[in-house]
C-alpha cells in the first residue's frame, strides 16, 4: 500500500487555497462530480488549478493536458496550471512550462497531503522572474 497520493488544490487571489480533494493513488487523480462542481463555482475567482504528482513526473501527463484543454474552453479564459512533484514545481503560463524556484506558501501543505517531500537536487537555476513567480527556466511546449 502505498503511503502518497494525488492532491488537487483550487487556488484563486493571492495564493488563497478555495477548494481541495485528494484521491488514494499515487498516480491517477480520476474525474469527480464535486471537484468540477467547486471549478464551475469558483470560476469567477479560479486563478490556479494545481495538483501533485508524488510519483513523479514533474511535468503535465497526456491526462493532464487533455482535461487542462477542456477546462480552458469551458470557462473560457486562460488559467494557470502546475504539477508539485518529489523534484520540484513546474506551471504552465501561457503555453509555456516553467520550472518554480520559490514555491508558493500552498506548496508545502499540498506535498504534506499527498505523502511526498523534495526529492534530488537540482543543479543551479537561471533565475527569471514571470508573472510573479522566481522560476528556473522556460521550457517551449512543441
Amino acid at each position: 500500500m502505498s503511503t502518497t497520493r494525488e492532491v488537487c488544490l483550487l487556488i484563486g487571489p493571492e495564493d488563497q487555497v478555495l477548494w481541495g480533494d485528494s484521491f488514494d493513488d499515487p498516480v491517477a487523480l480520476p474525474d469527480s462530480r464535486p471537484r468540477w462542481e467547486a471549478i464551475w463555482s469558483l470560476r469567477d475567482t479560479l486563478v490556479e488549478i494545481t495538483h501533485s504528482h508524488p510519483e513523479g513526473p514533474l511535468g503535465f501527463s497526456q491526462e493532464d493536458e487533455t482535461t487542462m484543454a477542456a477546462l480552458q474552453a469551458a470557462l473560457g479564459r486562460p488559467l494557470r496550471f502546475s504539477v508539485v512533484a518529489p523534484d520540484g514545481m513546474v506551471v504552465r503560463m501561457g503555453g509555456e512550462d516553467v520550472l518554480v524556484r520559490d514555491e508558493p506558501s500552498w506548496a508545502a501543505p499540498l506535498r504534506i497531503a499527498s505523502g511526498l517531500l523534495y526529492g534530488r537536487p537540482r543543479a543551479a537555476p537561471t533565475l527569471l522572474q514571470e508573472d510573479g513567480l522566481l522560476v528556473d527556466s522556460v521550457h517551449r511546449k512543441p
